[in-house]
């Protein structure tokens, strides 16, 4: 099982994403990465292995992502592709501005692949939810709003899932949906 979380506040968002990755430790995973929201864009850090290995990773980061407050998380138990840094969550679209972190599977991933190979993107990974971003972006790409491209791509996509979306030109706003697949959200003050 995967496991995925999102915050958006004002406190620093990245201990409030690892430390909610840790209470998803249970499900079991291979894979680990963050995605931060930061003044010159995103910030994506990903690691194989356990939640240590990704906190190793952000260490030398600690100062450039300090006063992040959005960002998204995810642990990863390898379904499409091996458990490796390229197959780990979050993924982006080839401009690199729509990122996502996705719990479930993408039952049309092929059919969707196929036709967005033909319309120039380039993939890097083997999973279904690289195929996903790419679909938000180019949707994005038309209707400049965050949270229609996801309305608009869930409509195309088929399976069990949930996703946290977040992109560069919208500094505080995630977005979240869900078909067939828990997705808890909870809102406090600020």
């Amino acid at each position: 099982m995967c496991g995925i979380i999102g915050y958006v506040g004002r406190k620093p968002v990245v201990d409030i994403l690892l430390d909610g990755l840790e209470q998803l430790e249970y499900r079991g995973y291979d894979s680990s990465g963050i995605a931060v929201q930061c003044a010159d864009g995103i910030k994506i850090y990903k690691a194989e292995g356990k939640l240590c290995n990704l906190r190793e990773e952000l260490s030398p980061h600690a100062y450039e992502i300090a006063k992040s407050t959005m960002g998204i998380g995810h642990i990863r138990w390898a379904t499409h592709g091996k458990p490796t840094v390229i197959n780990a969550h979050p993924h982006t679209c080839n401009c690199g501005k729509l990122v996502i972190v996705h719990n479930g599977i993408i039952e049309n991933y092929k059919e969707l692949k196929v036709e967005l190979e033909a319309k120039g993107c380039v993939f890097r990974s083997q999973t279904d939810t690289e195929i996903v971003a790419h679909l938000m972006a180019q949707i994005y790409g038309e209707v400049k709003d965050l949270t229609k491209a996801v309305q608009l791509a869930a409509k195309r996509i088929e399976g069990a899932y949930a996703f946290g979306v977040m992109h560069k030109d919208e500094k505080d706003k995630l977005v979240v949906t869900k078909r067939n697949a828990p997705l808890v959200i909870g809102v406090g003050e600020n």
